[in-house]
């Protein structure tokens, strides 16, 4: 085993500090890295030593291996936590770390790589008989075979890149008709987003969920897992609602698909912190999708229903230190919500938006968190992921994990950027998030932009009128001061509180 004395976090902005906390409560040492775009950054402030690795593309900054592992040697750096994206699924930099001495907090290099590939994913977790969408078992070579699987399993079908996320790569066939044309585009994103052009065939489950369970396990072979999150509410394939637990499955379930996702991650001898996602079709039948290998956007929702401080357990199992949690020891407590608040307006369609936070004023109060990374004043860089906070609320119930989510938008002020606060407002109060009878065509089904813009229409009608109320009462009081001017100053004054208050 060996103690860690000082972290450097290989990222920015909000998960960059929501590290560093844990890593301060622990009496951890900690380094920023930085790029010219974040010099004022909170993360960069609150770390105990701070350098800046280059210019504000990523591809000069945070993604530069050689540049975060000399700040490791000149500052005596012991443990590199690399957040989420950037580098923190590259095998070839967990092998870097640790080829030069240092500790990675996250899996192995051989893990990364396994669930890193789609393919190889579902080949590893196949020996544990794990419940899988129908598809081709390897990337496509000869395209008249791949119609013919995609006959037999049925239309839609999807496309999918091996190495892919987030969407890209990601295709819907209809019908054979389409099956060319959309093959092409997905290997050709899949080729310039990743460089890997390959690609397979899954059944396309029309109206599913998407279900993930956290995972945790140490390096002797202990795996548990921390029960699931609810991810449906996506744009672009991306998330922007979680929560933790799921209103859709059932206790055995539950059980059933816990039990799969530590399978999942035992195939690969996995340890650390990671997320093992399912779909979940409208029979309530599962089947896995993807292990991501790393600590989630989404992560606190869990920390809030089981008490337990992910990093702070991904700094143990690092150090060497066997799991300290069983899996009987752990139970679901109350219920948590998590919204992603981008720089994006909902009403074009989610693109993002960039500017300065004119006004930003967080939300408070019982059961309410927030996880950002920028304060009043600092701009939104174009060159990374537009998102500026995630916004967490918890409750002993859904309903009133809910109602403090409503009140917490109320709360949070922004302007100078557009943001999701509207629409996750909208989804909040909507009738099909209540009841839970939604699914990851959610924005589709209930949601266009055109009512984003009549709530606007209708707060900027709000304001106009207060703002009319109050030139009106000024107008009305100025002349009641007006005939009262021969008053002495001091009857004047308490005349104009009285009229006011």
């Amino acid at each position: 085993m060996h103690s860690i004395k000082k972290i450097l976090v290989a990222n920015r902005g909000e998960i960059a500090l929501r590290i560093m906390r844990t890593a301060r409560e622990m009496n951890i040492a900690t380094v920023a890295v930085f790029s010219e775009a974040d010099r004022k950054s909170p993360h960069v402030r609150y770390a105990d030593e701070a350098v800046c690795i280059g210019p504000a593309p990523s591809s000069e900054s945070y993604l530069n291996i050689e540049k975060i592992l000399k700040v490791c040697h000149d500052l005596n750096v012991d443990a590199i936590h690399p957040g989420y994206g950037f580098l923190s699924e590259n095998a070839g930099f967990a092998k870097k770390v640790t080829e030069a001495g240092l500790i990675f907090i996250g899996p192995s290099p051989e893990a990364i790589e396994i669930m890193g590939s789609k393919l190889a994913a579902k080949q590893a977790a196949s020996a544990y008989n794990i419940p899988m969408v129908p598809g081709t078992a390897s990337a496509i070579h000869d395209r008249q075979e791949a119609k013919k699987v995609a006959s037999s399993i049925g239309y839609p079908i999807l496309i999918k890149a091996s190495a892919g996320g987030g969407g890209k790569g990601m295709r819907i066939v209809e019908n054979e008709d389409e099956f060319d044309e959309q093959m092409d585009r997905a290997v050709s994103e899949a080729q310039s987003s990743f460089g890997d052009g390959s690609v397979f065939i899954e059944k396309y489950i029309t109206s599913p969920k998407h279900i993930e369970i956290q995972v945790l396990g140490d390096q002797y072979g202990n795996i548990i897992h921390l029960f699931e999150r609810e991810c449906s509410i996506q744009r672009r394939h991306q998330k922007v609602v979680e929560e933790a637990p799921s209103i859709s499955i059932t206790p055995e379930i539950r059980e059933e698909m816990g039990r799969c996702a530590v399978d999942v991650a035992r195939s690969c001898g996995y340890y650390g912190a990671g997320t093992v996602e399912f779909i979940l079709d409208k029979d309530k039948k599962f089947y896995f999708l993807e292990m991501n290998t790393r600590l989630q956007v989404e992560h606190p929702v869990t920390e809030m229903i089981t008490g337990i401080d992910l990093v702070k357990q991904m700094i143990f199992i690092a150090e060497g230190k066997p799991l300290a949690i069983t899996q009987e020891m752990l139970t679901i407590k109350g219920h948590s919500i998590e919204i992603r608040v981008y720089a994006e307006d909902a009403a074009n369609g989610f693109l993002p938006d960039v500017g300065r936070l004119h006004t930003y004023v967080k939300p408070d109060g019982n059961g309410v968190r927030v996880d950002d990374g920028f304060e009043q004043g600092m701009d939104i860089p174009i060159y990374y992921d537009p998102m500026i906070a995630k916004l967490i609320t918890y409750g002993q119930n859904r309903e009133e994990a809910i109602q403090k989510m409503i009140r917490a938008i109320e709360e949070y002020q922004i302007s100078g950027v557009e943001t999701t606060l509207p629409f996750c407002s909208f989804v909040m109060k909507h009738p099909a998030f209540i009841s839970g009878s939604f699914d990851t065509n959610f924005v589709s089904k209930h949601f266009q932009p055109d009512m984003m813009k009549s709530s606007q229409d209708a707060e900027t009608q709000a304001l106009a009128a207060l703002i009319s109320a109050l030139i009106r009462d000024n107008v009305q009081q100025a002349e009641v001061i007006q005939g009262e001017e021969k008053l002495p100053n001091k009857s004047r004054w308490k005349s104009n509180r009285l009229q006011s208050g």
